[in-house]
C-alpha cells in the first residue's frame, strides 16, 4: 500500500572556515522538493483515479486470440509489483495483464475498471483491493463502503461475461526492528480485525456469486495476525520469497 507522498529533509553542510577567496558553493533550493510535491499533488487531483497511467498501454492491447485465456490483475502496489523481477517477475510469456497502481483504493479502481479491465476483454479478472482503503489513503472508509465498491466491480465484470477471482487482503506486519535487531511494535495503520472482517466478507461473497476466493491471508499470517516477518522487507509488500 501504498508511495503517495514522501517528505525529505535537505541538510546543507557548509564549511565553517571557508577561504574568503573561495567561490561560494552552489546550494540546492530548499523549496525545490516542496514545489515538486505540490506539482505531484496538482497532477493527482487532475486525474484522481489515474486513468492516464495505462491509457497508452491499453491502446496497444489487441483483441484476444480465439483460444487466449487473458487475465487482468486489478489492484494496488502489491499487484503493481507482480511483474517486477525484484518481486519474482511473475508470468513471463503468459497472456496476463497487470493493471495495479500503487496506493490506490477501491473507489479509484472502480472508476478505472472499464478502461483498465472491461475494454481489454479478459476471460478473468483478479481483484486484490481494500488494504489502502483501511489505511485511509483517500479518506476514511468503512468496511461496508469497501464491500460496496468490490460488489460494483464484480457486477461490472459479470455483466461483461468476465469471471472474477476475489483475492483476500494480505496480513500486514507492524513489526519494526530496533537497534539491536529485535522486533518491536509500531502504530497499526491497518488493524488486523478490519482485514479479517473484509476477508470473511470476500470469502462469503465469492461463494454466493460462484466466484473464486483466493486466500493469500491464511498462507502468510503469523500467530499475531501479522504478515510473517520473513515474507516482507517493509511489512506491507511481499518480497521475492513470498512470491515463489
Amino acid at each position: 500500500m501504498f508511495r503517495l507522498f514522501a517528505s525529505y529533509l535537505i541538510v546543507l553542510t557548509i564549511p565553517m572556515f571557508a577561504s574568503a577567496q573561495e567561490p561560494s558553493p552552489s546550494l540546492p533550493d530548499p523549496c525545490a522538493e516542496g514545489k515538486a510535491q505540490v506539482t505531484r499533488l496538482e497532477s493527482r487531483l487532475r486525474d484522481w483515479p489515474a486513468l492516464a497511467r495505462y491509457r497508452v498501454d491499453n491502446s496497444k492491447v489487441v483483441a484476444p486470440g480465439k483460444n487466449e485465456q487473458r487475465v487482468v490483475f486489478m489492484g494496488d502496489s502489491i499487484t503493481d509489483a507482480w511483474d517486477d523481477p525484484k518481486y519474482g517477475g511473475f508470468f513471463p510469456g503468459k497472456p496476463y495483464i497487470d493493471r495495479g497502481i500503487g496506493g490506490q483504493t477501491t473507489p479509484q479502481m472502480l472508476i478505472r475498471f472499464r478502461p483498465d479491465v472491461i475494454a481489454l476483454k479478459p476471460k478473468v479478472v483478479v481483484i486484490l483491493a481494500g488494504t489502502n482503503d483501511i489505511a485511509g489513503n483517500t479518506g476514511p472508509m468503512t468496511v461496508e463502503a469497501i464491500e460496496n465498491n468490490l460488489t460494483s466491480m464484480f457486477e461490472l465484470a459479470h455483466a461483461n461475461k468476465i469471471r472474477v477471482v476475489l483475492a483476500s487482503l494480505l496480513p500486514i506486519s507492524d513489526y519494526e526492528k530496533n537497534r539491536e535487531g529485535k522486533p518491536i511494535i509500531r502504530t497499526v495503520q491497518r488493524p488486523p480485525e478490519q482485514i479479517k472482517a473484509l476477508n470473511e466478507w470476500l470469502r462469503k461473497y465469492a461463494a454466493a456469486t460462484g466466484s473464486v476466493y483466493l486466500d493469500y491471508y491464511s498462507a502468510m499470517v503469523d500467530e499475531k495476525d501479522f504478515l510473517k516477518d520473513e515474507l516482507s522487507e517493509d511489512g506491507l509488500h511481499p518480497n521475492q520469497r513470498a512470491m515463489t
